[in-house]
């Protein structure tokens, strides 16, 4: 794996990752609670694959997720009697790293970094998530471990959840998404390239359309290729729905990973629909997909 921490995206947190890792290091027992939701569970389980690598002794526990919270009030922590707590926080306020308050816990929330793009090098800001944080913190803690790759193409789902893409281009998963493909991580194919994706991510998609396009994919040149999807895409683009920013990527940028048929964006999508609504029955499915996650690699 290539380091996560020499792209644009972590050098305003390069340091913050380091000195948490060596935190965790140093540590006798760690403690990881998460929100029972989809983010909480994907930033957990990059965590959890680093500490089954090494052996680390840890315990991990699914909190309510925000949507059971009152709007007026914030989950806090609960200090353990022993051991380190990571409190993983996917939905609080974006904090700059010079801003986070100091704690007895490490707290994992979202943060805002610049990052440079393109051929001028043109600074943008954004925010960093929980889930790539937590994946740069596995990568250090041990690098190339055989679990911490297994979940690595997640890496940048976290990114994909939050509410940015819905509006205006996103830096910070830009670059996440194009450094995990230059290291292999998995491959980006268009639409029509992946064998089963799921239904219902593109509002006013014709599949009959899209299944024949599919069909003659193979036979056809670049240029058939471009003008039959946007031919396929066009009456997509007046709903108001889905951004342009996310229809780019659903229709040009599907992650694949190995011999699956199910591209990335496809599994979060499916995961995310899927996931209970009652507060009880979400910790439970939390749990055992994370189990589950951690075997496959897969949120099938």
């Amino acid at each position: 794996m290539n380091d996560l921490l020499l792209t644009s995206s972590f050098s305003d947190v390069k340091k913050r990752i380091q000195s948490l890792s060596k935190q965790i290091q140093d540590a006798d027992m760690v403690h990881i609670h998460a929100p029972a939701d989809l983010s909480g569970l994907l930033a957990l389980s990059m965590l959890e694959s680093a500490f089954l690598d090494t052996g680390m002794k840890y315990r991990r526990r699914f909190l309510p997720s925000h949507q059971f919270i009152p709007r007026d009030e914030r989950a806090q922590p609960e200090i353990p009697s022993d051991g380190l707590l990571i409190f993983i926080a996917p939905f609080e306020d974006t904090w700059t790293v010079e801003e986070l308050p100091k704690t007895d816990f490490i707290h994992i929330t979202p943060l805002s970094v610049s990052v440079r793009l393109g051929s001028g090098q043109n600074q943008r800001r954004g925010a960093l998530d929980v889930v790539a944080q937590c994946a740069a913190l596995a990568a250090e803690f041990v690098p190339n471990g055989q679990k911490v790759r297994l979940l690595r193409p997640f890496a940048a789902t976290g990114l994909w959840l939050r509410e940015a893409m819905d509006t205006t281009f996103d830096p910070i998963h830009t670059s996440i998404r194009d450094h995990l493909r230059d290291e292999g991580a998995f491959r980006m194919v268009p639409l029509p390239e992946v064998p089963s994706p799921a239904d219902g991510m593109i509002p006013g998609l014709s599949e009959r359309m899209f299944k024949r396009l599919q069909k003659g994919w193979p036979k056809m040149d670049i240029d058939s290729r471009s003008g039959a999807l946007s031919e396929l895409i066009l009456p997509t683009l007046v709903h108001p729905t889905l951004s342009t920013p996310r229809l780019e990527e659903l229709v040009w940028h599907r992650l694949m990973i190995g011999t699956s048929d199910v591209d990335v964006m496809s599994q979060v999508f499916l995961a995310e629909r899927a996931w209970p609504s009652e507060s009880k029955d979400a910790k439970i499915h939390a749990s055992k997909l994370a189990d589950s996650f951690l075997k496959t690699g897969l949120l099938l």
